[in-house]
């Protein structure tokens, strides 16, 4: 038997194989039998969601370019399928595949906001403000059901606790009634991530998130709502989407978004096979280039992991691209920085049975 050299897309789907996991002692590969089979598409993939029990809600990190230290997931996995997602890798850690099982095998944190509710009053914590959508994205379509990122945040106002929000939802305007007030005391900001303006290449390469003119029209409510709001142009990747840059920006600033940042395409771990694969289906006449450019910006290697490095790069393609961003960032007045969020009114509300003060 042959090994397959090319891998169909699958209609609605980011992935276009479920390559295995790093952890698995076993390979699955692609093999061409001879048979062709009935001639028909594979049936749509379905989106199953599971139980994660999780022990504990906060993840903290050390990363030092990182601007926080620690933030909370609502959710494994995501069904927007962007098949350029950094946190592809993680699904690994549950012997499942970063590819088809990210996006369609999800995992959800029913009892996420109770836990939060019982660190944050813990004697020992001291507060700063945390990330929702460090990882997967929080107002991914389950959330519309579930609401889990929607109790977490009425916890944080509960306890008056910062946070910031990064989506590509507009799901994330539900929940103004929350983030505004929250906002409005220097609580709360929220980041919307715009990858692209071209809705056949978002189609491609991120097929079910919501399409920019809808996540423009979410920074257009929250700004309007009195919510500090940026844009994330992210992730670039070379000779794809990195010539939309001064577009995404000016079509943010046109939606009240005051400030602005952007990441270069990072391939980690399995990440670096699953995008070589899309972009052989979906763009072959290009992918070449694209790598090339790619190593370009990596020191000649897919991908180069060191601090301060990783959401850049480096070399003559990294440095211009840096270049043009600064410029039309300033030019467009949406180089303010980011708010510091204030921690000085974090206060855990009595709990149930508490002994009430006299005050």
């Amino acid at each position: 038997m042959n090994t397959l050299t090319t891998t169909h897309a699958r209609k609605g789907r980011g992935a276009a194989s479920n390559q295995t996991g790093r952890f698995e002692t076993q390979r699955r590969s692609l093999v061409d039998d001879g048979w062709s089979g009935d001639g028909e598409d594979p049936p749509p993939l379905r989106t199953t969601v599971g139980i994660d029990n999780a022990r504990r809600i906060i993840a903290y990190n050390k990363s030092p370019d990182v601007p926080f230290d620690r933030s909370i997931n609502p959710y494994r996995g995501c069904e927007h399928g962007c098949i350029y997602c950094f946190a592809r890798p993680t699904h690994a850690y549950y012997g499942l595949s970063p590819g088809l099982d990210f996006e369609t095998r999800l995992f959800q944190k029913p009892d996420a906001p109770e836990r939060l509710a019982e660190e944050l009053r813990r004697p020992s914590y001291k507060p700063a403000f945390i990330a929702l959508g460090a990882n997967t994205d929080p107002y991914q379509p389950i959330e519309r059901e579930l609401t889990i990122t929607r109790r977490i945040l009425k916890v944080l106002a509960e306890f008056q606790h910062p946070f910031a929000i990064v989506t590509k939802s507009p799901l994330v305007t539900r929940d103004i009634d929350i983030i505004a007030p929250m906002a409005a005391v220097g609580l709360a900001m929220v980041s919307v991530s715009v990858t692209t303006l071209d809705r056949a290449l978002a189609r491609q390469l991120e097929p079910r998130a919501p399409t920019a003119a809808k996540r423009l029209s979410a920074v257009r409510a929250l700004s309007e709502a009195g919510v500090p709001t940026g844009v994330l142009a992210a992730p670039m990747i070379p000779a794809l989407n990195d010539m939309e840059l001064e577009a995404i920006l000016a079509a943010a600033k046109d939606a009240g978004a005051c400030y602005a940042d952007y990441t270069l395409l990072r391939l980690p771990l399995e990440i670096r096979d699953l995008f070589v694969e899309w972009l052989e289906a979906h763009y072959p006449d290009r992918a070449r280039h694209v790598m090339m450019l790619v190593r370009d910006t990596r020191n000649g290697a897919d991908y180069n992991s060191s601090w301060g490095q990783r959401r850049t790069g480096t070399g003559v393609y990294a440095d211009m691209l840096s270049k043009r961003f600064r410029l039309a960032r300033r030019k467009l007045g949406m180089d303010m920085r980011p708010l510091d969020l204030d921690t000085t009114k974090f206060k855990p509300p009595p709990a149930k049975g508490d002994q009430l003060t006299l005050i």
